[in-house]
């Protein structure tokens, strides 16, 4: 008897990169769940926060929620299946949060999806120095 190919084999034991990742990413491959890929940036006075989400309908598959200082994505990819075929696609459910600079704008929040990608874009304040250096006055 033939031993099976890591092809064969794939369904009951996930990717060694997908347990090493896990951790570091938010994904859950022992649990069914996904991993959705962040970069994040501050461009222009605005924190820019990039999610790779491809083949997924924005208006029906995607939330994109913003909630004391947390910006959370989370939706689902749905898997269409006609007949048996081998896939190394995800499909599922998936969510992933990131916390906000603490001088972001939670009121000015735009989300745009295109080419696979979902930028959400959070402007932020103007920053203010923590500190106030206080003038010592002399009494006479």
């Amino acid at each position: 008897m033939a031993m099976p190919t890591r092809r064969e084999s794939r369904g009951l034991v996930p990717d060694l990169l997908d347990w090493l990742e896990a951790p570091f990413t938010g994904g859950r491959p022992y649990t069914g769940g996904q991993m959705v890929r962040f970069e994040d940036t501050v461009r222009d006075g605005h924190y820019v926060v990039r999610a790779e989400l491809p083949g997924i309908d924005p208006e029906k598959d995607v939330e994109v929620i913003v909630s004391n200082g947390v910006l959370t994505i989370r939706g689902e990819r749905k898997e269409e299946r006609s007949e048996p075929h081998r896939t190394e696609f995800r499909y599922g459910e998936f969510s992933r949060s990131v916390a906000l600079p603490p001088n972001a704008d939670e009121q000015g929040v735009k989300a745009v999806y295109h080419d696979g990608i979902l930028e959400v874009d959070i402007p932020l304040a103007e920053e203010k120095p923590d500190t106030q250096r206080v003038p010592v006055e002399t009494q006479r």
